[in-house]
């Protein structure tokens, strides 16, 4: 299982490890910590060093109840970045966190090689039309309303066909334009309620069945922290232990703040299974 990142194949044959860095004041988790050039250069190297395979990059946070963000501003904290960082590490593999097609655009002709789209094409009609031009890998999410609203739609008869529904409906409007790399990631925290979150992690391994491989991101994220009572930053331990089961559930990508934690979750868990 391969995807293409502009002329890098990658190899999803066995799981790899994506490292978040959001360029943002006001992410739920580490806002503020890497939105100027020193602090993402080293952020980046840090999550390199310990294993990521892929760094992704956002310029607005997602959060419940965000606000949006025009594409010209979220252009304006992550192209510098996502320049400075393709000179600085020449091989990096970026996925770019945006809504925006023309966010998508010019961050994949200034050198980053996947869109990551938590709208699924849903806010920018031009996206997916966008994705097929520049052919390269899409993250296909689902998510129902925006981030603005998405808590106040968590109504499902069964989440679990209406998710898988709503994937299959995405990937044959993809399809039909040219766009084959697609990764699946079924949003969680996203218009879901805590219940609907695991259930939908418990049954992750059958979704698309295995034709596409699994973005999975649950770091630090209210599935965890809620349940436990904890600060998000709290979460490593919690988010470790979800990961762990979605590797046992098929995923092939861990997007996460805390690679090295991830890495080896990932080395334990092929060690096991190989055994």
């Amino acid at each position: 299982m391969t995807i293409n990142c502009k002329g890098k194949l990658l190899n999803l044959d066995n799981p790899v490890v994506m490292g978040i860095l959001n360029l943002t004041p006001d992410s739920f988790s580490d806002g503020g910590k890497f939105n100027n050039m020193d602090s993402a250069l080293k952020q980046t190297e840090k999550m390199l060093n310990d294993g990521a395979t892929i760094i992704d990059i956002g310029g607005q946070s997602t959060r419940p109840n965000a606000d949006f963000l025009d594409a010209e501003t979220e252009l304006s904290r992550v192209l510098p970045i996502i320049e400075e960082l393709v000179k600085n590490f020449p091989e990096i593999i970026i996925s770019i966190d945006t809504f925006w097609s023309e966010v998508a655009k010019n961050t994949i002709e200034s050198g980053a090689s996947i869109i990551n789209d938590i709208s699924a094409g849903q806010i920018d009609n031009n996206m997916f039309e966008t994705v097929g031009k520049l052919n390269v890998p899409y993250i296909l999410m689902h998510m129902k309303g925006t981030p603005k609203t998405m808590q106040k739609n968590t109504n499902y008869e069964n989440v679990i066909e209406e998710v898988q529904l709503f994937l299959s409906e995405k990937i044959f409007e993809l399809n039909k334009l040219g766009v084959h790399d697609i990764i699946i990631d079924l949003g969680y925290g996203f218009s879901k309620t805590l219940e609907q979150n695991y259930k939908l992690l418990k049954n992750q391994k059958d979704f698309m069945f295995n034709k596409y491989p699994i973005l999975t991101g649950v770091s630090r994220k209210s599935m965890i922290f809620k349940l436990l009572n904890i600060k998000p930053e709290k979460s490593i331990n919690g988010t470790t232990a979800l990961n762990i089961l979605a590797l046992q559930n098929n995923a092939k990508i861990l997007r996460v703040h805390d690679v090295k934690e991830a890495v080896e979750c990932i080395k334990i868990w092929e060690m096991y299974k190989n055994s």
